[in-house]
């Protein structure tokens, strides 16, 4: 049995995962963090929820509780991942992430730590956006520089990061097939007289309106003809399933930094 602390209790997405833990048999949820001061903590979580009482409490400390666990899953906000990061590295826990936005030193930071720590980190924790990302590097790989790249996401308007996490491993996973340096060909926004689109570039632009849990369409352009991949959510349980699928493997895995493709085996398939 895989005994987690679920961090962000109090969020949509801690939220789905404590309640479809609840129902497995594998893993259960043994603690459960929020800020100081949220209604929940001191509370038992299934009660909360309306899971029925189960005995996992709601602290407003992972250090109060992380000794309970063999796995932390994290979705909080970048800068409390860090040091949740931090904390399963002193103690030896093995961690989930799936919070985005994470700037380029604490993504370095993040490396660092995870020499000493079981770390799974994704901006999206979708099997089918996983399966998506492969699928696209392998058609990057095919059609070349003779199909211009775009990429379109759309999300609700409470989103506070944009582009997505999610666009982005896209963006970087296309950019690394086609040899190119996304920090010098990615375009974020057009407007006016731009000219003409240069071969290289690779198009990513935002969509924010209502309830949307998230779509992605990937479109390879060419004269004649063009492809388009699209992945959309109905609802947050597929990123929570995915959530505890990598969970449940990475206790079993050795120190490290790794992402859903490593947790469903695709990286050498």
């Amino acid at each position: 049995m895989v005994r987690a602390v679920i961090t962000g209790a109090g969020g949509k997405m801690g939220g789905r995962i404590i309640s479809l833990i609840s129902a497995m048999d594998d893993i259960e949820v043994i603690a459960a963090v929020e800020v100081t001061g949220h209604p929940m903590v001191g509370r038992d979580i299934g009660q909360v929820l309306g899971l029925g009482k189960t005995g996992a409490i709601v602290y407003d400390k992972l250090a109060d509780c992380i000794d309970k666990g063999d796995v932390v899953i994290d979705f909080t906000h970048h800068v409390a991942s860090l040091s949740n990061l931090q904390m399963a590295a002193e103690k030896k826990r093995a961690i989930v992430i799936g919070s985005t936005g994470f700037t380029r030193d604490e993504m370095s930071k993040v490396m660092e730590l995870a020499t000493d720590a079981r770390c799974v980190l994704a901006p999206n924790m979708s099997v089918g956006v996983n399966v998506m990302l492969k699928v696209l590097e392998y058609c990057a790989g095919i059609l070349g520089d003779d199909y211009d790249v775009e990429i379109v996401e759309a999300h609700h308007h409470l989103k506070k990061d944009a582009p997505s996490g999610t666009a982005m491993k896209m963006a970087q996973v296309l950019a690394e097939k086609l040899g190119r340096n996304l920090d010098e060909v990615g375009v974020y926004e057009r407007r006016g007289m731009i000219g003409a689109r240069t071969k290289k570039e690779i198009g990513i632009q935002t969509v924010r309106a209502g309830d949307i849990v998230g779509e992605h369409t990937v479109i390879f352009g060419s004269v004649g003809e063009r492809l388009e991949f699209i992945h959309r959510a109905h609802s947050r349980d597929n990123f929570a399933k995915g959530a505890i699928r990598a969970a449940k493997w990475i206790v079993n895995q050795k120190n490290g930094l790794y992402d859903m493709q490593d947790v469903l085996g695709l990286k050498d398939s």
